[in-house]
This record gives C-alpha cells, structure tokens and sequence, in this order.
C-alpha cells in the first residue's frame, strides 16, 4: 500500500449480557456491557469476577423493576374492569425473586 507505514489494526471486543423479555402482546431486551477478561493475576481475576457479579447484578435489578413495574399496570388495568387480581398467579406468570438463592 503506497503512502501507508506501519498500519495498525485495532480490535475491540465488548461481550454484554443481554436478557429478553417476551409476551403475546410486547416484548424487551436487557443489554449490559460485560468486562473483558485479559487478566492473569490472581488479584486481576478477583477483581474481575467481583465486576462481572455487579453487573449481573445490575441486569437482574433492571428486569425485576420492569417486571414489577408490568404487574403493578396489569393489577391497575384489572381494578379498572372490576376484576380481583390472584397474587398466586401474578407469581407464576412473571416469577417470583427467590431471596434465599441470592448471593
């Protein structure tokens, strides 16, 4: 390549965790960026693995928000038509946090 000395080619890699969200009648994705991994230390992987947690962390925060946030709309939009929401089945159909299996 004439006119061109020493080229340098840059790569970035970004890895994201991404969770989905799905409905008959909507659906939502949720996208964090996840650190890249080039450590070797033992002190590096620690530090690596605590950003990867805060992350997830972050992610499953985001999700449970929204999804409180869809049932408190559909328990408003039922009140509105008179209906009588079961909570047993609003657990089902969006879940339930199982506190006891957090970190």
């Amino acid at each position: 390549m004439a006119g061109m000395k020493n080229p340098i080619c840059f790569y970035a890699l970004t890895i994201f965790s991404t969770a989905t969200y799905t409905s008959p009648s909507s659906s939502r994705s949720f996208t964090h960026p996840l650190p890249s991994s080039t450590t070797t230390s033992t002190a590096q992987k620690t530090e690596y693995l605590s950003t990867l947690r805060q992350s997830v962390t972050k992610l499953q925060d985001e999700v449970n928000a929204f999804l409180t946030e869809k049932m408190e709309v559909d328990k408003a939009l039922a009140a509105e038509v008179g209906l009588k929401v079961d909570e047993k089945k609003e657990e089902e159909r969006y879940g339930e946090e199982d506190v006891e299996d957090e970190g």
